[in-house]
């Protein structure tokens, strides 16, 4: 085998290595510089992992859509997005339609709540393994109508349950 290659380290974490470093090679007791390491490593891992959750306000294709009305191409949305499930161009011109479905679970459809991090937090510890089971969550389907100009722009988009009424059904009381 040859030598590995190294990995992309987020900024923020390498600092708290490289510094985690320097400190065990300072003079002092084991117990200090193992605190001040700790916590170092620490917040470096909780500002890297509150920088990679999800955008606010809900599913992130819908930032990026509504971001994107006026000025995202088909190709710019097919790259981001995959191949649409249905495409529907008229022959004789006019805006064509694209359609995705996409499963969404329950925190997909929130907004941010405070509990994220603890979510995030149980999903850490499960990865170590030291987490308790938890049941998996509940998937919707939403489909995602897009419509675009005879320019292949972006125009219009909407989503809606691929089934109308079955996330209100599944988690009424």
């Amino acid at each position: 085998m040859g030598p590995s290659l190294p990995q992309k380290i987020p900024r923020e974490l390498h600092l708290a290595i490289v510094q985690c470093s320097v400190c065990s090679s300072m003079p002092g007791s084991i117990f200090s510089i193992h605190n001040s390491c700790s916590h170092l490593l620490l917040w470096s891992l909780l500002i890297t992992l509150v920088m990679s959750l999800p955008g606010c306000g809900g599913p992130w294709r819908d930032a990026y859509l509504k971001k994107g009305v006026g000025r995202l191409t088909q190709e710019d949305i097919r790259e981001r997005l995959g191949p649409p499930h249905t495409a529907k161009t008229p022959a004789l011109g006019g805006d064509s339609l694209w359609t995705y479905r996409f499963p969404l679970s329950e925190q997909d459809l929130t907004s941010w709540r405070s509990s994220m991090l603890g979510d995030a937090s149980n999903s850490l510890t499960s990865m170590m393994g030291k987490g308790a089971e938890t049941s998996k969550p509940t998937l919707y389907c939403y489909r995602y109508a897009l419509t675009f100009s005879e320019d292949k722009i972006l125009k219009t988009w909407n989503r809606t349950e691929c089934v109308p009424g079955t996330r209100e059904t599944l988690t009424a009381k």
